[in-house]
């Protein structure tokens, strides 16, 4: 039996429209989250982990596309952005900065 974390394994190997195959999936994507959010900078991991905890569950899809973007930032960039020195480019962006910078 392969290890979970390898591309392509399902549970139980259930098809991929089973209900459990897609709780295991978004599982799976709550954990590529919390890990992309570990970062270099201990100011920003603080303010992430706390964003983790209050308010990542209660993300729509939309505002967890944008908080995915944000995480593409390079470290200094998204420090700024959560911190208010500078603003996004895109206006998708200050919904989620403002659950951020409310911490």
């Amino acid at each position: 039996m392969r290890p979970h974390f390898w591309p392509g394994f399902k549970i139980r190997n259930l098809p991929a429209g089973s209900p459990a195959n897609s709780q295991f999936e978004c599982m799976r994507e709550l954990e590529r989250i919390r890990w992309h959010c570990r970062r270099g900078l201990l100011e920003l991991d603080l303010i992430l982990a706390a964003f983790l905890e209050r308010h990542l569950g209660r993300l729509d899809a939309q505002r967890m596309e944008v908080f995915r973007e944000l995480l593409d930032q390079p470290d200094n960039d998204l420090l700024d952005l959560v911190m208010g020195r500078s603003e996004p480019a895109d206006p998708r962006c200050r919904p989620v900065l403002e659950l951020l910078r409310a911490l």
